[in-house]
């Protein structure tokens, strides 16, 4: 039987910056950053793991390259829009992407990350604020506000133990361990999702919302 050949190998001397980026993406997509090492790369590559450092200084260049273009993915705001819009369309866009790819928000948060999608990204939303009539520190102040709301509400849904449709069961299993005589208040709100009066299940926007009424007030007071 003949060999199949790997469908991502390339060619000879066609290796460039992008391809091996674009390549780590979707490995690390597929089996999580913690998969990912410049051997399995080359592999995946179909090339010798030393022709990588032609493309790559090490393992951190790679790192920060794959999270810029992940940056890449996510709409920046546009300045012709109303502010809170364009900031809107921003965290909305983040939150896909970020999704997207599962194992992108811890590096984005704790990496000094730098590349061009990076620096036109931050850019653009201080822009977007600044010209809204935010002063540059409180613009600073309110995307990483905004951004703090991004980053944590998708790692908690990333790591959230149930299940959308099983949350309800969940919801009965647990009952027995939040009696009501002890725990009034959540006994009812259990029994609320068990019922189906309510899914419990956290939303997005509505916390992005109440972050950007609130930024809202306090331009219009400043």
């Amino acid at each position: 039987m003949a060999k199949m050949s790997n469908p991502h190998t390339v060619l000879p001397g066609s290796l460039s910056r992008e391809r091996v980026l674009r390549a780590a993406v979707r490995l690390a997509d597929e089996g999580g950053i913690e998969s990912l090492s410049m051997r399995k790369l080359a592999q995946d590559l179909g090339v010798k793991a030393m022709s990588l450092y032609n493309h790559v200084a090490n393992k951190d260049d790679l790192l920060d390259g794959i999270v810029d273009i992940v940056v890449s993915e996510i709409e920046v705001p546009n300045l012709g829009v109303d502010w809170k819009t364009a900031m809107r369309r921003r965290a909305m866009s983040a939150h896909e992407v970020l999704l997207r790819h599962p194992w992108s928000t811890m590096p984005l948060v704790s990496r000094v990350n730098v590349g061009p999608a990076m620096l036109r990204y931050v850019d653009a939303t201080l822009g977007c604020l600044r010209e809204a009539g935010f002063s540059l520190e409180m613009a600073d102040r309110a995307w990483n506000a905004i951004d703090s709301h991004i980053y944590g509400f998708t790692l908690q849904e990333l790591n959230f133990p149930f299940e959308t449709e099983e949350y309800s069961e969940a919801a009965k299993n647990g009952l027995s361990l939040i009696p009501a005589d002890k725990y009034p208040y959540l006994n009812r709100l259990t029994h609320y999702v068990m019922e189906g009066r309510y899914d419990g299940i956290h939303d997005f926007e509505f916390g992005l919302e109440l972050i950007l009424n609130g930024l809202d007030r306090f331009l219009h007071n400043a």
